[in-house]
């Protein structure tokens, strides 16, 4: 009898709009919860037959949540460094524990802070996830997610770091006379040839000792210089302390000429510097300019003067901040002023991120609806930058959730009409006994 289709039509109609209901329930609940992707509920038909015949049997309705993962959230600000937000695609990894027995989750809830034994964690307990780098701020990419680490940076707290870096600004006078004769290498640092400008630097080795190298200059043409780096002779391998000698030319305008197609020259190399103490090194990289710049090393008519100079490494004392990059590079600054570079983090991005799995906390989970995750640092193929100091908010619109609040209840109350209708009608076919 189609009275009993209709009665089950309605019995659908009052599960749809229930689900659909409690969608809204949800949505409205984490209307401040931090990176939260609302749910929209659309409707389908049921159909019991679909020819057309002279009765009808009603098949009633069901309702098919969609999780709008993909909707990009507003970035509000935020006053920890550590509160993370991506704008544009993709997602932070984290795992729920910590090692490889962890559930890899990934998440736009970034409310990090660290935790007691200062590892990043969200306040759903997720742990960030990063590539950690070595001393040249390098890491690895496999592309899977068992290369990453927790992210934690206290583990540098009382450790040293090599000097890797040196920049340096400084003016060489034009007017200077030209000495006569050639210099060889090793003159500057012997003494045989006296430096028209020089400048001593304090790098450190891997221990944190402090070494002092010196930086001499000499004029041996019109726009021509020798330049030397040595050091103590007791302290490096190097023959005489030596590190490195070499031409230095500049254009007619005073700027550098850094180009080896037209000259090489040792100083424009970085340095590998063996200690005699058996501390390790790394190389040191020579910032004194680049091709016909005014950023490193000038010659002009002013006195022979360093301008700026910048020199890392060195020990490491307490973490005074944590600072992150838009492009995901994890920094600890410590209190002596030195700032490392310690993790990269990667964001994650899906060929269908609307089909990932939803878990409790936020977070999300690899589905066949979704494909398979690609990992890779932030801004590049197709992943979204991350933005310090800020939260992604909640998608959820409050005036769009009532206004889906009042059609459900009323499409809930019409489908509760047609069961009491029908039980009116069947009660009218038991009378007929009567």
């Amino acid at each position: 009898m189609s009275l009993y289709s209709a009665l089950y039509a309605g019995v659908s109609g009052l599960s749809a709009e229930s689900a659909a209901m409690a969608a809204v329930a949800d949505n409205i609940t984490n209307i401040n919860t931090v990176g939260y992707k609302g749910t929209d509920t659309q409707f389908s038909t049921l159909v019991t037959d679909g020819r057309a015949t002279t009765t009808y049997s009603a098949g009633g309705v069901s309702a098919m949540p969609q999780a709008l993962i993909s909707k990009q959230g507003l970035l509000q600000a935020s006053s920890s460094a550590t509160d993370l937000g991506i704008e544009g695609g993709g997602f932070f990894v984290t795992r729920t524990g910590l090692g490889s027995g962890g559930a890899v989750a990934f998440t736009r809830a970034g409310s990090f802070t660290p935790d007691a034994a200062a590892f990043l964690r969200n306040t759903a307990g997720f742990y960030l996830q990063g590539w950690r780098l070595d001393s040249s701020g390098k890491f690895n990419n496999t592309g899977n997610v068992a290369a990453l680490e927790p992210v934690r940076v206290s583990d540098l707290t009382g450790t040293a770091m090599a000097t890797n870096s040196i920049d340096l600004r400084a003016n060489l006078q034009s007017s200077a006379a030209a000495v006569t004769g050639p210099v060889n290498r090793g003159d500057l640092a012997n003494g045989t040839v006296t430096p028209q400008f020089t400048r001593a630097l304090t790098v450190y080795d891997a221990q944190g000792g402090s070494h002092q190298v010196t930086m001499g200059f000499v004029k041996t043409a019109a726009n021509t210089w020798h330049g030397e780096i040595y050091a103590n002779p007791s302290e490096v391998t190097a023959p005489n302390g030596v590190l490195a000698s070499g031409e230095i030319r500049f254009n007619a305008d005073g700027s550098i000429v850094n180009d080896p197609s037209v000259y090489t020259s040792e100083m424009f190399s970085p340095l590998k510097i063996s200690w005699t103490n058996g501390a390790g090194s790394d190389p040191i990289t020579l910032g004194i300019g680049t091709n016909g710049s005014l950023s490193g090393l000038t010659q002009f008519g002013s006195d022979s003067a360093l301008i700026t100079s910048s020199v890392n490494g060195g020990m490491l004392g307490n973490i005074a901040s944590v600072q992150v990059s838009d492009t995901g590079t994890v920094s600890a600054v410590f209190e002596n002023g030195i700032a490392r570079k310690v993790f990269q983090l990667p964001v994650a991005t899906f060929p269908n991120p609307d089909g990932l799995t939803r878990m409790s906390g936020n977070g999300f989970l690899m589905s066949n609806s979704s494909g398979n995750y690609a990992i890779n640092t932030p801004g590049t193929l197709g992943a979204g930058s991350i933005r310090s100091s800020m939260l992604e908010a909640s998608t959820v619109d409050l005036a769009q959730e009532f206004s889906n609040m009042i059609r459900f209840q009323r499409a809930y109350s019409a489908s509760s009409k047609i069961i009491t209708t029908v039980d009116d009608m069947l009660q009218e076919v038991s009378n007929l006994k009567r």
